[in-house]
């Protein structure tokens, strides 16, 4: 059973390689996901080539690591580390101000939003977030009256 790490979404797949962390000091460093399926409360990962419970027990603890090219698209959304500080413009207000944090939610993070509108606390669902590009201001399109004074 994994968990995500510091909220962020889950993100194994089928055929993803991965490598645990520590590494095994024998053997293969790299394991490839063969099913991944929601469990009560995590991903249940099975890999190639680990068919015993000793087996499997090694990897309890560890952190699996995987290539940027095989995150989806809408990692971005939600990695924290890349979004506080970046500013966030609304498609009618303008600049709403920055992303002070990220508080992490049941169904969807939210962007807690510091500027001149005061505090906005924006839903981080593709209907609000237009575009995340990788530099420059996050644009969204928020609904009438999640902004104070809008």
């Amino acid at each position: 059973m994994t968990g995500p790490v510091h909220g962020l979404p889950p993100v194994l797949d089928d055929g993803m390689d991965v490598v645990p962390v520590p590494p095994a000091l024998k053997g293969a460093r790299a394991l490839t996901v063969t099913s991944v399926s929601d469990g009560p409360t995590g991903q249940l990962v099975a890999f190639r080539g680990v068919t015993g419970i000793g087996a499997a027990s090694e990897l309890v603890g560890k952190t699996l690591l995987l290539r940027e090219a095989d995150l989806p698209s809408s990692f971005a959304m939600h990695d924290v580390v890349s979004l506080v500080g970046r500013e966030v413009t609304d498609e009618a207000l303008g600049p709403l101000g920055t992303i002070e944090e990220v508080m992490q939610g049941i169904a969807n993070d939210v962007w807690v939003v510091t500027g001149d509108h005061g505090e906005v606390l924006v839903p981080v669902v593709d209907e609000f977030v237009r575009s995340l590009p990788a530099e420059g201001p996050i644009s969204v399109c928020l609904p009438d009256g999640l902004v104070g004074g809008d």
